[in-house]
């Protein structure tokens, strides 16, 4: 009877082998049939394309597609629908939960960064840019090609679509807005294999769902962006704050002050700390006299002195904060890090919750031994462009908040007590705010989370109407990830 038992489940165990294994067969057949390249397991591109920015986090997709055209794209898409494979599109590769890779084993990746044209009318000054397009990239290229901008983020390799399609802050965000208010169309392929163009008046509601939650509900092919015309000079700078346990909640509420009332439109800062040192660090849209005289009111506040700055050209400003080269394009290799990452938008730092913050900060943090920071973007504020856009334009939920505050710890010894001691300082943060006072950012992805919290904290009031949307658009989950927006369940269901 045992020997039986034993047999009838490795005849199971062998039949689902086999299963998987004609399946996959199934995969590869239809990509070879198709026009789409794919990644030969093994080779120098797919040891590049699997690689995840997070060492931590390490998945085994089941195909990686790289097309080079829109066609290509089409093709690949519909053969993992067909095949029942979940599909995941892939740009730069810098989620913190490789959510690039699928967040999970067993996806078909299209691997877009082949394709990262760039092309700005010079009559109009919209540029087309394909959706493998990185950061970097898209900067010298906006620059060269008719001195335009776009805002974004600071790190050269990031992928365009992950970036602008869930904000897209950086450090020129407070001048210029999230790089997502730049968008003024994209050509996006959905589940059912049609290719629709968005605007804000044309397929709107996509186009409102996009912006903010974007690898939801489709693989964008390409964007339309309005540029702007950079300042001929910025001015980097870094400034040293001194911070002590009892005049931390002083400075914090100092911060909050200057941030949203004083803080000029030209100003891009953020507020960094490791366990060493905290300091002030941004770049200011004009020379250094104009930056001392903007700093001026908020260090003699909060005991702070500028510790360096220069001014520079828009390309060097960009370089400075990029630290390596600024044209990334394919070949890209990956720095790896090993790491857990949490962030926090809140509306303020102030009273009981600053305390809360600043305690942790001296009692706790300032004694683990593993390298961490944190990061306090400054987000709003009266002059900033984050607020004066239209929030009812985008899905991003969270454009009423003051700060995208980051919390990183290496994970490379204990990974354990790294989510133990950011979750503990996040929950010391948020446990004397409203609920309304603070969300999270998609652009920092929680591993820690469940389907059901992350999209509560990444999409808020927004959420019932994605998940409408994603209803509409992919109810069978073909653009599926662990914390991706699940669809409305319709009454008939219930």
């Amino acid at each position: 009877m045992y020997s039986t038992a034993v047999l009838c489940l490795g005849l199971l165990a062998s039949l689902a082998q086999g299963a998987a294994f004609n399946k996959h067969a199934a995969l590869e057949d239809c990509l070879s049939g198709s026009s789409t390249l794919v990644d030969e397991v093994g080779s120098d591109d797919y040891n590049r394309d699997i690689t995840p920015f997070n060492k931590r986090l390490q998945f085994l997709p089941a195909a990686i597609a790289v097309p080079t055209t829109v066609e290509q794209i089409q093709s690949a898409v519909a053969c993992g629908s067909k095949l029942g494979y979940k599909v995941t599109a892939k740009c730069g590769g810098h989620s913190y939960a490789s959510l690039g890779l699928g967040g999970e084993d067993g996806h078909l990746i299209i691997e877009l960064d082949r394709m990262n044209s760039v092309k700005l009318d010079t009559e109009t000054n919209i540029a087309t840019v394909q959706s493998g397009t990185r950061l970097g990239h898209l900067a010298a290229e906006l620059f060269a090609q008719g001195n335009r901008a776009i805002s974004h983020g600071t790190c050269p390799g990031v992928g365009i679509s992950g970036h602008v399609l869930h904000g897209g802050f950086g450090m020129s965000s407070h001048s210029r807005g999230l790089a997502l208010d730049w968008v003024k169309g994209m050509e996006v392929l959905l589940a059912n294999g049609s290719l629709i163009h968005t605007s804000a008046t044309e397929n709107k509601e996509v186009y409102w769902g996009l912006l903010g939650a974007g690898s939801n509900f489709g693989i964008v092919t390409s964007y339309e962006l309005d540029t702007f015309e950079p300042p001929a000079n910025v001015t980097w700078f870094v400034a040293s704050v001194p911070l002590k346990q009892n005049t931390t909640v002083a400075a914090l509420e100092g911060i909050e002050d200057y941030v949203r009332n004083t803080m000029p439109s030209e100003l891009n800062m953020r507020l960094y700390a490791t366990r060493q040192f905290t300091q002030l660090e941004g770049v200011y849209q004009g020379n250094k006299t104009e930056l001392e005289a903007a700093l001026k009111p908020l260090l003699s506040k909060i005991g702070g002195t500028l510790a360096a700055s220069q001014t520079t050209t828009w390309i060097k400003g960009l370089e400075h904060f990029a630290t390596v080269k600024l044209n990334q394009t394919y070949p890209y290799n990956q720095v790896q890090e090993q790491f857990y990452g949490k962030s926090l938008e809140l509306t303020g730092l102030n009273g009981t919750a600053a305390k809360n913050f600043a305690d942790y900060w001296f009692n706790v943090a300032k004694q683990e031994t593993a390298h961490w920071y944190i990061q306090m973007d400054f987000h709003g504020g009266k002059n900033s462009a984050v607020w004066k856009a239209d929030p009812d334009l985008t899905s991003y939920a969270h454009r009423d908040k003051l700060y995208i505050l980051q919390f990183y710890i290496s994970t490379t010894d204990t990974p354990e007590t790294g989510f133990d001691f950011v979750n503990g300082w996040a929950s010391a943060t948020t446990s004397a705010l409203k609920a309304s006072d603070w969300g999270m950012y998609f652009n920092y992805p929680d591993t820690q989370l469940n389907r059901t919290k992350a999209q509560e904290m990444y999409w808020g009031k927004n959420l019932p109407r994605l998940q409408k949307l994603k209803a509409e658009l992919d109810p069978n989950e073909l653009f599926y990830y662990p914390v991706s927006v699940s669809p409305e369940t319709s009454p008939e269901l219930l």
